[in-house]
């Protein structure tokens, strides 16, 4: 996750940060998390909502404007039904309780990846809180659902030659900035930090274009273990980089 200037000691302002702060939430951990306990699997999924409300409370104290949750992937449509049934039961129940939540705190919902792949339930309950909290101006919260970077960057791709195609836009105009604008992230800034958790060391496919110049930080907590602490310690670490872009 990432963010713009922090009020909590100051934590971004001389990291250099812009806008975005993403976080990946893959969700990884959860079932390592529950196995550990000897529970089901999707108790570690349920636990792992409370990282959710921590990290959006953290982003609003640190005043982070954006933060990105893995929530779903594109891949996890090949766990078990009965697993991929239970975790669509969760979003909606997620998005049900914790919308007026939202309201409250003044966040903005968004998502991001092929939504239309969710069930006709969950797109109905994901459209209602987006509008229901379209009108806030604090922390934007995006949940990338049914999201993979290589599927986003072949529907850009794909976009991109239906209006070459109709004559909209010359071959010769074509550069990153252009390409960019096709992309499910078009309306956000690229990431500034990247926060990854259970130690795992990969972006499992997350905003494969975006996280061109993000800055990585990896924590061995188990997502549902992720608490605010956590995060203001990523602030921390990523206050003291030195960002480059490619110069010197």
């Amino acid at each position: 996750m990432l963010g713009r200037r922090a009020r909590k000691q100051s934590c971004f302002e001389d990291g250099g940060a812009k806008d975005h702060s993403a976080t990946h939430c893959h969700h990884h951990g959860n079932g390592r998390w529950a196995r550990q306990r000897g529970l089901p699997r999707i108790k570690g999924h349920e636990k792992g909502a409370d990282a959710v409300r921590e990290c959006v409370e953290g982003c609003g104290e640190l005043k982070v404007e954006y933060l990105t949750l893995y929530a779903f992937s594109a891949e996890n449509w090949q766990r078990p039904k009965s697993e991929v049934f239970a975790l669509m039961r969760l979003l909606e129940k997620f998005l049900k309780d914790k919308t007026p939540e939202l309201i409250e705190k003044n966040v903005r919902l968004q998502a991001i990846g092929r939504l239309t792949d969710l069930p006709d339930n969950c797109q109905k309950r994901l459209h209602e809180s987006i509008k229901r909290t379209a009108s806030n101006n604090g922390l934007t919260l995006i949940l990338a659902l049914s999201y993979g970077g290589r599927d986003e960057i072949i529907d850009g791709i794909r976009s991109l030659l239906r209006e070459v195609e109709a004559g909209h836009i010359d071959r010769a105009m074509i550069n990153p900035e252009m390409f960019s604008k096709h992309l499910y992230t078009r309306y956000y800034p690229d990431p500034d930090l990247l926060i990854r958790t259970s130690g795992e060391m990969r972006i499992s496919n997350f905003l494969l274009w975006q996280l061109s110049y993000t800055e990585m930080y990896v924590t061995p907590k188990l997502w549902p273990d992720f608490t605010r602490k956590d995060l203001f310690a990523a602030a921390d670490d990523f206050a003291k980089r030195q960002r480059r872009y490619g110069t010197v």
